[in-house]
């Protein structure tokens, strides 16, 4: 009921409040559900892709839904691309009222979910055993890099949607039809790549190491920041390097996050993997997140000119942060043969 809520406040205050609530609330989720998985699986490079796919598939549907309402309820006809973007921009908070119905229709759902008692430690609280053994390599390495490239990927959800629903005006119509408008339906690109990187993960982790796909996935944040900065300067159609900078979120988050939750839950002892998984949510979604706003709202400001939002300067900066992280970790994580 927060995320509904937050579709009718009219203050920058109320707004703040609610956000916090709501992540508060959420957030401890995630890791929650993931360690549900990897208790319950007996395979978890066969399996967790199996099922963690589908909530790859309920965020393409959010974001296509959301864009069609957007293009066929919000978007007036006959009107300026200013008044158009105003309207759009308005029917955006529709999308915090879809998300309380199906917040309140996957708590009861929660329900018939099997019993899974947590297990019992060596120490009172959890939380301490579980930063002991993120201390160690490769963990330590994982985390260190997890909160920077969080920080690059906040900065890529707060301005990619603004940037392709503006772009997004020059393109054909039958990209709006398709994707709806706002940007954030076509975003469900990425998701859709994403898709694909958790269906090839059982294959992909039996033949190649932890290492090489974690490089992978922060090689492809850079690679789709930089077709980003730089869409109209390359030699092929805009629409294609929009897609593919897109279809590089599936495989960065699919090779780096994802990865990283089954290597948290393989490189720790049984009675902490829950709270190692949530202090890898708290590095990634916690501090990444909080950290990226403050991060992407920085450089917006030193990347607007006379009130124009440069977006190749907006974008080239976390652009060389993605490659730095991409070289300080293959400096630091171990080179094992196969994990």
């Amino acid at each position: 009921m927060v995320a509904w809520s937050m579709a009718t406040v009219d203050s920058y205050a109320a707004f703040l409040v609610c956000s916090l609530l709501y992540s508060l609330l959420y957030l401890p989720t995630v890791s929650l559900t993931n360690s549900l998985c990897f208790h319950h699986l007996p395979d978890r490079y066969r399996d967790f892709g199996r099922i963690r796919v589908w909530g790859t598939v309920g965020w393409i549907v959010a974001g296509l839904v959301v864009g069609q309402w957007l293009w066929h309820v919000h978007t007036p006809s006959g009107a300026t691309p200013e008044q158009i973007r105003a309207a759009q921009v308005a029917g955006m908070a529709d999308a915090f009222r879809l998300s309380g119905v199906l917040g309140v229709s996957m708590g009861f759902f929660c329900l018939l979910l099997p019993h899974t008692p947590p297990c019992p430690g060596w120490q009172k609280y959890a939380a301490w055993e579980a930063l002991t053994e993120i201390r160690k390599q490769p963990l330590a390495t994982l985390f260190l890099i997890a909160v920077p490239i969080s920080c690059v990927n906040q900065l890529y959800m707060i301005h990619g949607a603004g940037f392709l629903g503006r772009y997004q005006l020059r393109l054909a119509e039958w990209i709006n039809a398709l994707f709806g408008v706002g940007g954030g339906g076509l975003m469900t690109i990425g998701q859709i790549s994403e898709v694909a990187v958790l269906a090839l993960m059982p294959w992909l982790v039996r033949r190649f190491s932890h290492r090489a796909l974690l490089a992978a996935g922060l090689l492809a944040s850079a690679v789709r920041l930089f077709l980003f900065a730089y869409v109209d300067l390359l030699p092929v159609p805009p629409i294609v390097s929009l897609v593919v900078a897109i279809a590089m979120n599936g495989i960065s988050f699919g090779c780096f996050v994802f990865v990283g939750y089954m290597i948290v839950d393989e490189k720790t002892t049984e009675d902490v993997r829950a709270s190692a998984q949530s202090l890898f949510n708290l590095a990634t979604f916690g501090m990444g997140l909080f950290a990226g706003s403050y991060f992407a709202a920085g450089v917006a400001r030193w990347a607007s000119t006379g009130g124009e939002l440069d977006y190749v300067r907006l974008f080239s900066l976390p652009m060389w942060l993605s490659l730095a992280c991409w070289a300080a970790f293959l400096s630091l994580y171990p080179n094992d043969t196969r994990r």
